[in-house]
């Protein structure tokens, strides 16, 4: 039963900043309401409607005008398994501190709690999303901010599960500080350019924390990505920078912590990879620098195919990782210098925190496990020992190029 409840309008005056911000307002109160939709249908273009606490059984409620919609005591509405609850088609709309819940699954339509169409400056901030189809989704928008959000699916499956938060065709984006789980992907960009992802948190999602598709300019920072399905994947996309993320405990058999895949001219440094499957899995990747990360208790640390040329891995930790580097290639194409390998055998006469010889960092055994995954379990056995010395010294199989010139003694500090 539909509880009862007050929309307040108020006549707001708006002065927007480039960060979007209200930095001034006039009020004056308006008639109360019985309805979300009435209220928005009866508001004024840049009217504010103060919805206060109770439980609300509403969907399909249309913004085709710059509102502002903030929840007082954390309304919820419900649309009980039915369609999405707003659709934004105006520029300057505020959603805020509402709770949204209970959007049914289609395989018709991506219904989502939030769907913004061809709008402009749309914040989105501080709500909470409960058992949606699809949380928010952006639709060939631009300079939206989409931010302290906290959105959890029931995903089960990826046929019934959408994406937290989804965004086709935009740019000029902030995804800020958002909480995500339990859906098929974290947030999933495509056709996106001149955007922003920092300090989110992506875990629990069937299959990716982050999925990222066909969009240049990019930039994602201080986020952590945990227990996904496959972790990240980043694709077809040039000038994309990412730097101080978390990538954590994606384990499977085809699992990463990044997959980089027919990527050009980006930048990764000061992430942690730790506890995944694999590190990084680059295939396709090219003028990649990749520089001054740490590479912790991984299955692989990185797997980089033959098809990747020109990447610069630069004085970054390897620690704890049963297997450093794998590759499918003999030849070499890219350039590894001055990182810290855990398993490097070499001394420093010279003191000068340099080892005195070249360290090779992939190995026969590596290349078997990946050809064989079942001889995994002769990993720590004499055999595997005499393997690694043998190919040390008759090098034949693992890539003879493929080398660190300047090998660190200890690990690396980046402060």
């Amino acid at each position: 039963m539909m509880k009862t409840f007050f929309c307040h309008l108020i006549v707001l005056i708006l002065f927007y900043s480039t960060g979007l911000k209200a930095d001034a307002y006039h009020v004056k109160k308006g008639t109360p309401l019985n309805s979300i939709k009435k209220a928005v249908e009866k508001a004024n273009e840049m009217d504010t409607l103060f919805i206060h606490g109770g439980t609300y059984l509403e969907n399909q409620i249309l913004i085709s005008k710059a509102l502002s919609l903030i929840g007082v005591n954390r309304p919820v509405i419900d649309s009980q398994g039915g369609d999405e609850i707003f659709i934004v088609q105006a520029d300057k709309v505020l959603i805020q501190g509402l709770r949204l819940q209970n959007i049914g699954v289609s395989h018709l339509k991506d219904r989502a709690a939030i769907r913004i169409v061809e709008a402009r400056e749309v914040i989105i901030d501080d709500n909470i999303l409960i058992n949606a189809f699809f949380g928010i989704y952006l639709q060939n928008s631009s300079q939206c901010i989409v931010q302290n959000n906290t959105i959890k699916g029931n995903a089960h499956d990826e046929m019934n599960a959408g994406n937290a938060i989804h965004i086709w065709k935009g740019s000029q984006m902030e995804v800020i500080n958002n909480h995500l789980s339990h859906h098929r992907d974290g947030i999933y960009f495509e056709f996106v350019d001149q955007s922003l992802i920092r300090g989110n948190t992506s875990q629990d999602n069937m299959r990716y924390g982050l999925h990222f598709m066909f969009s240049n300019y990019d930039t994602y920072e201080e986020n952590s990505f945990q227990r996904n399905g496959a972790g990240v994947a980043v694709m077809f996309s040039k000038h994309i920078k990412m730097v101080k993320n978390t990538f954590e405990e994606n384990w499977g058999g085809s699992s990463y912590g990044i997959l980089l895949k027919e990527i050009s001219d980006g930048f990764m440094s000061q992430n942690t990879f730790k506890s995944n499957t694999v590190g990084v899995y680059a295939e396709g990747a090219s003028r990649i620098k990749i520089e001054n990360n740490n590479f912790i208790d991984n299955g692989k640390a990185m797997d980089i195919k033959g098809n990747c040329i020109d990447n610069q891995i630069l004085s970054n930790n390897f620690i704890g990782n049963t297997f450093e580097v794998l590759t499918n290639s003999r030849s070499n194409l890219n350039h590894f210098e001055g990182n810290y390998w855990a398993q490097y055998k070499g001394h420093d006469l010279d003191k000068d925190g340099i080892g005195d010889f070249a360290h090779r960092p992939v190995n026969l055994f590596a290349l078997i496990t990946d050809k064989i995954p079942a001889a995994n379990m002769l990993l720590h056995s004499f055999l595997v020992d005499a393997l690694d010395m043998a190919e040390r010294m008759f090098p034949e199989i693992i890539p003879e190029h493929l080398s660190d010139e300047q090998p660190r003694i200890k690990p690396i500090s980046y402060d």
